[in-house]
């Protein structure tokens, strides 16, 4: 029994078996163009095949025994490419009995693959896939792994890709395929699986990743998700979203970096608007990285160095030094160091007038 759990490990199969569990994004043809391409690359192998016949063609018997002309030409490479082979035009010279075994042949194959051989396309884009996810592998550093693609998944995604993060940097983990399939869509690696399970993370490349988003269902599934990847990578960025104010102690325990209560901020946000709903506008806009403002983060300048973030052009909402946050108003942030990045208001898009 423990050999046969150890055997199912993602982590212990090859790569080629791991197509399907990981799925690279693909480029999108629409029916009509993949059937013109088909129709095209046939084409081009039957007149290849028309071509070197017809240059040979003293070397080709026929039945008639009136030579071969170009019409006999496209008719013995159409009968050849398809298999139907009638026999009544046959090669009888040597040059020409080699050219059909090291050229028509290949040709033949490629012909049927272009044209009928739907199986055969269905194994190279297995190998095809098998061959990305090999490179991936072995390429991948420094990427964004998001577990669970959810409405808060869907969300960190959106806010990763607005920071100018390629969809190939990014993976996401979820159980859902239907979830799964959408995250494809927009060009994102993704691997089935619970990320709960440390080999399904390795899988992920986590022990490589730049950051892990947990966003999670469950704040069970939160713990067990950060502590996982916290193992496996121990210097990655981890962010956890949970639902109740009173895990948090146990995701920071479990090694998030940072964590979200997603159901007390959205409390406020509704509290908030009842009495103010245009602040509730502001903090939309701030945190929505597709368009208006947005909360960011840059290096200081030189010429910054020793000045007041206070008095700078940008709205200066704090100052990061040694990894710790002080905002604006606070001492330490009187005076802007070597070596200190600031958090600040930047402008994505240009404000509308608004009657």
């Amino acid at each position: 029994m423990r050999r046969r759990l150890r055997a199912e490990r993602l982590t212990d199969r090859p790569d080629h078996s791991l197509v399907g569990v990981i799925r690279m994004p693909e480029s999108s043809v629409s029916p009509i163009t993949s059937i013109v391409r088909r129709v095209v690359w046939a084409v081009v192998a039957l007149f290849s095949a028309v071509l070197l016949v017809y240059l040979d063609r003293d070397g080709y018997r026929d039945s008639n025994g009136d030579g071969l002309s170009l019409l006999d030409c496209i008719y013995y490479a159409t009968v050849s490419l398809s298999t139907t082979g009638y026999g009544d035009i046959t090669p009888v010279s040597e040059t020409a009995r080699l050219v059909n075994i090291l050229v028509i042949t290949p040709l033949r194959v490629l012909f049927l693959i272009v044209l009928v051989g739907t199986t055969l396309a269905v194994l190279t884009e297995r190998s095809r896939q098998a061959f990305k996810l090999q490179r991936w592998r072995s390429k991948v550093r420094d990427h964004v792994v998001v577990v669970g693609y959810g409405t808060k998944g869907r969300s960190a995604v959106s806010s990763v890709l607005s920071d100018g993060v390629e969809p190939e940097r990014i993976v996401v983990v979820d159980t859902d395929q239907s979830m799964l399939d959408a995250a494809s869509a927009l060009g994102l690696i993704t691997v089935h699986g619970s990320g709960t399970r440390s080999d399904v993370l390795r899988v992920a490349g986590v022990p490589r990743a730049r950051a892990v988003v947990v966003a999670a269902n469950r704040d069970d599934s939160a713990v067990l998700v950060t502590l996982t990847a916290r193992e496996l990578a121990p210097k990655a960025q981890i962010v956890a979203a949970v639902r109740e104010a009173e895990n948090v102690h146990l995701l920071r325990q479990s090694g998030a970096n940072q964590v979200v209560v997603s159901s007390e901020t959205a409390g406020r946000l509704l509290g908030m608007a009842t009495h103010t709903p245009t602040v509730v506008d502001m903090v939309e806009d701030l945190i929505t990285p597709e368009s208006g403002l947005a909360i960011a983060e840059r290096d200081v300048a030189q010429a910054e160095v020793g000045g007041s973030p206070r008095h700078l052009p940008d709205i200066v909402l704090g100052v990061v030094r040694g990894g710790k946050l002080f905002r604006v108003d606070h001492p330490e942030a009187d005076a802007i160091e070597p070596g200190d990045r600031l958090l600040y208001v930047r402008k994505i898009t240009p404000a509308t007038d608004t009657d």
